[in-house]
């Protein structure tokens, strides 16, 4: 089976900036989503059909165990899809955090750190302190709501 698209190919490499990984990963979620309620509509119609056309010949606790060994499987699947989607925010946030936050903040602080090297040194209780400033998360910037992540990377080539 080949899938053809007439966008970019995908790569790791084009997750450069926040952006573009909010917009894969919402994107991944909406699919993961729609995967996860296919299968909770094919699990709820199996579990109607066993219970409404229940095989003669079974005792009730026969009748209960293939129901099981029937309907189980999609419980399964479907708690696997549901827990995918939930994990596409931590890729969200860890990349956020690894490849945006943790640096900007290590930067900083060497920063400061080669700074408070070459300014003079100051006496005691002439200088006043001041608070840091609080880290801002990243901006969607001109991410819409309706841009999907390889539409995204497209406009990032063409400028």
């Amino acid at each position: 089976m080949s899938r053809t698209t007439a966008g970019p190919e995908w790569s790791g490499d084009m997750l450069t900036k926040p952006e573009l990984v909010e917009a894969f990963s919402s994107q991944l979620r909406g699919v993961l989503n729609a995967q996860a309620a296919y299968v909770a509509e094919i699990r709820r119609d199996a579990e109607a059909m066993w219970k409404a056309n229940k095989p003669e010949g079974y005792n009730s606790f026969e009748a209960w165990w293939r129901h099981r060994w029937v309907t189980g499987p999609f419980a399964e699947i479907q708690e696997h899809i549901e827990k995918a989607a939930k994990l596409t925010f931590d890729l969200e946030a860890r990349y956020r955090k690894g490849r945006h936050e943790i640096p900007a903040a290590r930067k900083k602080a060497a920063l400061e750190k080669q700074q408070a090297k070459q300014a003079p040194q100051v006496t005691a209780g002439t200088a006043q302190a001041v608070p840091p400033k609080p880290v801002e998360p990243p901006t969607v910037g001109a991410a819409g709501a309706g841009d999907g992540f390889l539409s995204l990377v497209s406009k990032e080539r063409s400028a």
